[in-house]
């Protein structure tokens, strides 16, 4: 048998394991559109639909072998045009210059910024000197200051003084670039206020969003009224998804603790709700020996149990963990409405599919990761367990066994994601999600549905109480366990190849048939040599030109302790570089004060920074070798490669390798969202 009869042997082997690899082929198409550094014109779609619409054609006339692969074309076209189609639907005006005046709109959502400030996203925004048609559809607001004591309501129309300013690019090139994340919410400008936010209406909600917006803000205060502190916090998260209650403390706790993931309302807490009202439902029935004996009392569970899980869709705000969780826990219980077996990749393949089409930008974002990740790599595992029942195994030790292997399994399978998003391993994560995943399903969401079931009657304050008490052990755990030695390993971020590569090698493996699964190996090991090979920036430089960052055997030297404390404190974390920015600029060896110095290299170049007008003024010289970076505008000439507000806002943030100099506008090409 030749190669080609080889092949086509190994793509018969996959008949009836396909569906599982549409999502994976859209995926693909998705990331290409993404990974562009131009914005496709029409043309490109035209091309690519022709190019679908042939290999749909010749899908047709292929074998039954060789029909999947021009099927797997199509997906990875429509996937392609799916996101070209999303971005550009999404279009809206962002702000291109620094404004400071009124600022009204109505409130439509509310948060906590990384620095613990509540943030009010508002609509139907009003800016003064602004024409209608460049008015910004969205804008985010942090509350500082005297603004800080408003008590934002959803609806309300309010008014104040705000500094606004465009969505800020990546910190350095390469990095997460937040103009796009903020154009997929049509979030046209950000910024600030430190004086009293004003109404100027009462609320106003028409809309079902609206409505379910404010109904979710109501039930997240009364919760926070019933249990005081981060209790409060945690319960209003796990109920409504709001997590403004919860403190920085609180959440670095869990987040070094491996327990973060208890905070989104995903899969778990959408699987044991589920899970809660199918019993009870069908218990109650099995109580009625007439409903027993005559009724499907599992068919009716299952459509109970579905209620419920749509209306904790609708109550938890409906990000991308929860709606993915709601389309597996959907595509279960209709199978179990149809006789169907539940647990399959079949239905991770279609609720993959259902979000990717929906919202294919969430393809990019940690949460649609590993929650993916996890999902696939606990349904591949335990459908493997199945086909080889535990017999040897005690009964009474089985449960606690699948707690032990979901626990590991869901770790391993989102350890890498977490590592190369938030650069950090938390070492102790297995041993916290072992002593507090249990309390989630035997305590906390039980008494979740219950205080919300009893809400009307005024009779959920035990059903609260009771939930504290779970609420509280796992904040116990996660205090106590990241405050352990070692307990965060830190990690540099990889290069943007590895992700790709590392899920593309495990879904290979999970999810071919026959021997060239083994193929993953040389996949993962690739991954893994490909992080191991990444090195960071020698130098870094910020888009406004006020931080500057020198890789030395120390780490990271910063060439300020104040100011730009948000880029700072990315790159140190990037860097896999737990220290504080003071301690960082204690690395720099030159003077630290508005001109400040460091050696660059062994030839004797300099790295200058020139922070204010004054400082630069200083600057006389440019020799060759020298790299000059100013928060001012210089008007120096020779050799030496100088960045200056003119340059840095057609360059960005910059990262100078010894034989390379890479700018985040080079990086990130001209998209739409790159305001270029």
């Amino acid at each position: 048998m030749g190669v080609v009869g080889q092949f086509t042997h190994a793509l018969q082997m996959q008949r009836g394991h396909l569906v599982p690899w549409t999502p994976v082929c859209l995926a693909i198409g998705i990331g290409l559109y993404f990974g562009l550094r131009f914005e496709p014109g029409l043309p490109i779609y035209c091309g690519v639909l022709v190019g679908a619409a042939l290999c749909a054609a010749a899908g047709h006339r292929l074998s039954e072998a060789w029909a999947p692969v021009a099927w797997a074309i199509v997906l990875v076209a429509m996937g392609f045009c799916v996101a070209g189609l999303r971005a550009n639907s999404l279009a809206a005006p962002v702000l291109d210059w620094r404004y400071y005046g009124p600022v009204e709109g109505r409130i439509v959502a509310i948060d906590r910024s990384a620095s613990d400030a509540v943030r009010l996203t508002l609509g139907d925004v009003r800016l003064t000197r602004m024409r209608v048609d460049n008015m910004p559809a969205r804008v985010r607001l942090s509350l500082h200051g005297a603004a800080s004591e408003t008590v934002p309501v959803p609806g309300q129309w309010i008014m104040t003084t705000a500094h606004l300013s465009p969505p800020q690019g990546p910190a350095e090139p390469g990095g997460f670039d937040f103009r796009r994340h903020a154009w997929f919410k049509q979030l046209g400008a950000v910024g600030y206020t430190r004086v009293p936010v004003l109404l100027a209406a009462p609320p106003a909600n028409h809309a079902w969003s609206e409505r379910l917006f404010a109904l979710r803000m109501a039930v997240s205060r009364h919760i926070q009224g019933q249990l005081d502190g981060d209790t409060g916090g945690f319960a209003a998260a796990v109920t409504t998804g709001d997590r403004s209650g919860v403190s920085q403390d609180a959440l670095s706790n869990l987040r070094e603790s491996n327990l973060a993931h208890l905070l989104a309302i995903s899969g778990l807490h959408m699987g044991l709700l589920t899970g809660f009202v199918f019993a009870a439902i069908r218990t109650v029935l099995a109580l009625v020996p007439y409903v027993a004996l005559r009724w499907p009392t599992k068919k009716l569970a299952a459509i109970g149990a579905m209620a419920a899980a749509a209306c904790y869709l609708a109550l938890s705000g409906g990000n991308v963990a929860t709606e993915r969780a709601f389309i597996m826990v959907a595509v279960a219980l209709v199978a179990v409405l149809f006789d169907r077996r539940a647990l399959s990749l079949r239905a991770v393949a279609f609720a993959a599919l259902i979000v990717l089409s929906l919202r294919p930008e969430a393809l990019l974002s940690p949460g649609f990761q590993m929650s993916f990740a996890a999902t696939t790599a606990l349904v591949a595992v335990f459908t493997a367990l199945r086909d080889h029942p535990w017999s040897h195994v005690p009964g009474w030790l089985q449960p606690v066994l699948g707690i032990v292997i979901s626990s590991a399994v869901a770790g391993l399978a989102t350890a890498p994601i977490a590592a190369a998003h938030f650069n950090m391993f938390s070492q102790y994560g297995l041993l916290a999600n072992i002593t507090s995943v249990p309390l989630m399903g035997l305590v906390v969401i039980p008494m979740a549905v219950l205080a919300l079931a009893l809400a009307p009657l005024g009779l959920e304050g035990w059903a609260l109480a009771v939930m504290a008490l779970g609420l509280d052990w796992i904040l116990f755990v996660a205090r106590e366990v990241s405050g352990l030695a070692a307990a965060v390993r830190p990690i540099a971020t990889p290069s943007v190849s590895v992700l790709p590569v590392l899920a593309l090698s495990i879904l290979w493996g999970i999810l071919w048939q026959g021997r060239a699964r083994a193929m993953a190996c040389i996949g993962l090991v690739t991954a893994m040599a490909l992080w191991g090979a990444s090195h960071r920036p020698p130098i870094l430089v910020a888009d406004t030109g006020v931080l500057v960052g020198v890789m030395t055997e120390e780490g990271r030297a910063l060439s300020r302790a104040r100011g730009a404390g948000f880029v700072a404190d990315i790159w140190l974390e990037n860097d896999g570089d737990r220290v504080s920015q003071e301690t960082a600029a204690a690395r720099w060896t030159g003077p630290l004060d508005r001109l400040s110095h460091m050696p660059m290299d062994e030839e004797g170049g300099l790295l200058i920074h020139a922070s204010g007008k004054k400082a630069a003024a200083r600057i006389s010289d440019c020799k060759a070798g020298d790299v000059i970076v100013s928060s001012a505008p210089l008007a120096l000439t020779g050799p030496c490669q100088i960045f200056d507000p003119g340059t840095l806002k057609q360059t960005g943030s910059v990262a100078i390798y010894p034989d390379r100099i890479e700018t985040a506008a080079a990086h990130g090409g001209q998209r739409l969202w790159s305001g270029q």
